[in-house]
Formats: structure tokens, sequence, C-alpha cells
């Protein structure tokens, strides 16, 4: 099934490339990212162009739960240990921003924009969620410790953030992009410096941002390393109480909630993508045991780019590379990520500072735990001595039973059952 969100969305629709064109900067991938960084570059007076090898929308964004917060789980403790209290008040600056961004822009786009709290609980203990409530106000942020009487079961308790907001991303993406220089069934070919190839023309630019959910060019910024894939499941219940909220697990494997209209919708099941997981079969039975009168109307099925410190990659794709540019790895949390790459991306774009760039650079520090789980997980794949092989780096492909596809455990590449390409960073189609 396909995404609550496409149903019934008026959709805009684009021409592919049919002749060379010449651009100041050239924006690859239209989901979310790639839509924002277009709007935000176009409202500043700067000359893009966005290609879109499929339909804008249609990839990775359109299987969002569609959250707009800066809770991004239990982050801020972390982030504070990890990288100090200046850089954390920066990280929490900039999505406050961004969650003021699509305040202001929802103002103007029929999107179902609502105002909502968000909750981040534990069913195992107090702990961590005082650790957090205590970061998060020392950044100066109202967060408090809360009951979560609206979920169907008990928990130690949640970080509380009021007003938050949730909304329908397709209506508020096809309201924003339907005045933008955009080329959908646009795939591009090659990517050189300060050029495109397409199927149908050539792209001169200045610079370029690879907008693709996970980057496609391995020359450049060890991306391959730098991050893994991580799948989760959504089930659209009917049926099924409001929550009056938006609540999400503690853990990377716990369950999220949010309804939308007359929905709940469930999410879970996660796993890193071509291992085992939770699945649709987590949700189902979950629901059978506290909904039992809920009727599932949708299902699907989502990944996420998950970097090796939980802090997204947006800037310059790699040092040496000063024209190209990258936003990739939010971690679950792409509405307010994205919206923070825009930012971040039109001021260096334009060579102006942003005061967010240090806190999300690429080109940080690599060394971190996740960074030899990476690694393993990709040298296992390569040598892994069976068939179907994954065409980006040589992994062995692995077969997903719930969703029969062909997944990739190294860098989370999906292909049908027939060897067509689902999800990048692979960039063609494979034979099975």
């Amino acid at each position: 099934m396909n995404s609550i969100w496409i149903d019934g969305v008026e959709r805009v629709t684009f021409a592919p490339l049919t002749k060379s064109k010449k651009t100041h900067v050239l924006i690859v991938g239209g989901g979310i990212t790639g839509i924002l960084c277009a709007y935000m570059l176009k409202r500043r007076g700067v000359d893009c162009i966005l290609v879109e090898a499929d339909k804008i929308c249609h990839g990775i964004t359109k299987n969002t739960t569609a959250k707009i917060t800066l809770q991004h789980g239990l982050i801020y403790d972390k982030l504070i240990k990890q990288f100090g209290q200046e850089k954390a008040e920066l990280y929490v600056a900039a999505q406050l921003e961004a969650c003021r961004e699509y305040d202001r822009l929802a103002k103007d786009i029929p999107c179902d924009y609502e105002k909502k709290d968000s909750y981040v609980y534990s069913i195992d203990g107090l702990s961590k969620l005082e650790k957090e409530t205590s970061a998060l106000r020392e950044l100066g942020v109202a967060a408090e410790l809360s009951c979560t009487d609206s979920l169907p079961f008990n928990t130690a308790g949640a970080v509380l953030v009021r007003d938050q907001a949730q909304f329908h991303p397709l209506k508020f993406l096809h309201g924003l992009a339907k005045d933008l220089p955009i080329y959908e069934n646009t795939k591009v070919l090659e990517l050189m410096p300060r050029k495109a190839i397409t199927e149908h023309g050539s792209i001169d630019c200045e610079k370029i941002i690879i907008a693709t959910h996970f980057p496609i060019l391995n020359k450049h910024g060890g991306y391959f390393l730098k991050l893994y894939q991580h799948r989760s499941y959504v089930l659209a219940l009917k049926g099924a109480q409001d929550v009056d909220g938006m609540y999400v697990d503690k853990s990377e494997t716990g369950l999220s909630f949010r309804n939308y209209q007359d929905l709940l919708l469930l999410g879970g099941g996660s796993h890193r993508t071509g291992k085992n997981g939770g699945s649709f079969n987590e949700l189902e039975d979950f629901a059978r045991k506290y909904y039992p009168k809920a009727k599932i109307v949708n299902r699907w099925a989502t990944q996420d780019c998950m970097t090796l410190d939980g802090v997204p990659y947006i800037g310059q794709y790699a040092k040496q590379t000063q024209d190209l540019f990258v936003a990739t790895g939010f971690n679950k949390w792409g509405m307010s990520s994205a919206m923070v790459s825009a930012m971040i991306l039109a001021d260096l774009i334009q060579g102006k500072d942003n005061p967010f760039s240090s806190v999300f650079s690429p080109s940080r520090s690599m060394l971190r735990p996740q960074l030899a789980v990476n690694s393993l997980e990709s040298l296992m794949g390569i040598l892994t001595p069976t068939t179907p092989r994954c065409p980006h780096l040589g992994c062995a492909l692995k077969y997903n039973k719930q969703e029969h596809s062909w997944d990739c455990p190294c860098h989370g590449s999906r292909f049908t059952e027939s060897g067509e390409l689902i999800d990048n960073p692979a960039t063609d189609d494979k034979k099975i």
C-alpha cells in the first residue's frame, strides 16, 4: 500500500529536460530537501534548477510521518557531552528557526498544519528523561517531565515540549513547488565539476547541491562509511484513539504515534536495512492487542540515513569540493533537518557565513564507534560469496520477505524482485 499522503493530493507536474541548460545552482533530488533548497534560493533571487529522476516527492519524502519538532529523541544531553554547550545551543537554535519557518510558510499553503505537543517517552525508567529535560532547559527550551495518559500502555514518563507541529507533507511541498524551476523524469547520468549530463542534455552550473537522500557520489566524502540506513514501518489505523500529540519512544526500535484526521499513525518495527527486525508484524501484533476494534487502512515503510554521531551532514560535500554541497543523514528527523539544510546551504551558496554550519559540517571527525560497525558491515557484505550483488559497491543483497525486495545491508539500496531500483545510493537497476 501507499502512504496516506499520496491519496487525494493536488499534485503539480513538471516536464522533463529536453535541451541543455545553464544555471548558477543545480539541485539534484526532488524530495523535501531539494524543494526547500530551490525555494530558498529562488526567494533570494539566485538562479537555480532542480532535476528529479522520477517525480517530485516520490521517494522517501512521501513516506514520512511528518512531525515538525526540535525534539529528536533524547539527543540534547548527548550533544552537550559530545560537542559542548555552545554547539548544542546552535543545534537547538537551528531547529527552532526551522520550526518557525514552517509556521510562516504554512500560513499561505493549505496543508493541514496543526500545533501539537511533542513527547519522547520511556518504558524503562526516568533517569535518561530527567537528564534530557535538564539539558533542554540549559539550552533555553521549556521542556518538562510528563505522564503519557493518551497512550494505551504504561510508561515511566516522557519529556514534553509544547507547541510543535504536524502537517500533510505533500500538500505543503506541492504548494511550495508550483512556481519553482523543476524538471521531472530527468535522471543525472554523470556529474562532473560544474556540469551534469542527463539523458536529454547537459546542465552547466557554478554550484551543485546533492539532495538525493543518500549521497550518490562515492569519490568524495566517504559517505559509504559515514552513513547507514534504518528501515521502519507505519500502519494507519481507523477506529483507534486520538492520542492528541506526537509521541516517540526514546529507543531507536520503539514505537511512534500521531493522528491525522480520523486515523492513528502507528510507527515502529525498525531495523537496519538488510537485517531482520520487527517490521509490519510487530505493529500488527501491537494493534491487535491495544486497538482490537481498529482497522488497518494503509501501511507503508520508509528508511532513514543515520550518521555516526546523530547529527546530519549539511554543507560542503568534502573539503576539496568547494562548489559541491550535500544534505543527508537526518536520523529520522527529516522535516526540521530539511529546512535547516535549506537555510544553511542557501547561505553557503551565496558565500555568506551561517551560524549553524559548523555544527553540521560533513567534514567533522569520523572517529565514532558507529564507524567500526559500518566498516564491518561493508566488509562482510563484500566478502559474502552470494548473488545477487548491489551495483553500488558490490555488497551481497539480502531478500526481504516482508516487502518482497532485495536489500543491501551495507548502504541501504533496495530493488524489486525483478531488479528495479527502489532506494539509493545505487543509481541503476540490478539484473536479478
